[in-house]
């Protein structure tokens, strides 16, 4: 029974009892319905509240699932920059070093040809004598170098 209608119960003479009664009775149902609003009122907000809250939790727990995939995939475009840069060094160092290896190899090379050429041209200046008897040999090498 809502307030007016007690109040029009009051004003029609329907209620039973005498004024003062009505009126006391009339003041308990609005205090009643009150606190049956002011309770519906406190649930509504306490759920929507609730709902909120397990929005907002879903919510950051999708940021964070979002910001770790983000952290992961900056991680994996690193390491394969780094994978990148590390490759092209060592190609480039693998380069240099077959660069001197040959470099080396092509020195040494001259370097026997000219010895070579050498000891053959010093070969006719070997001077030396021997002499075989019975029982040993004796040698005599004169090596001239001019």
């Amino acid at each position: 029974m809502g307030t007016q209608n007690v109040s029009e119960a009051h004003i029609e003479g329907i209620c039973p009892a005498g004024n003062e009664q009505c009126l006391k009775l009339e003041k308990a149902a609005i205090k009643i319905q009150s606190w049956w609003r002011g309770n519906m009122v406190r649930w509504t907000l306490l759920h929507a509240a609730l709902r909120a809250w397990v929005i907002q939790c879903w919510w950051r727990s999708m940021q964070a699932k979002m910001l770790e995939q983000r952290r992961r995939l900056a991680l994996r475009l690193y390491t394969c920059q780094e994978w990148a840069v590390v490759k092209v060094q060592a190609q480039v160092r693998m380069w240099q070093a077959r660069r001197w290896f040959l470099q080396v190899y092509q020195a040494a090379c001259i370097i026997q040809s000219h010895w070579r050429w050498h000891a053959s041209q010093t070969r006719g200046l070997i001077q030396g004598r021997y002499e075989v008897r019975a029982s040993q040999l004796e040698l005599d090498i004169e090596i001239l170098m001019t």
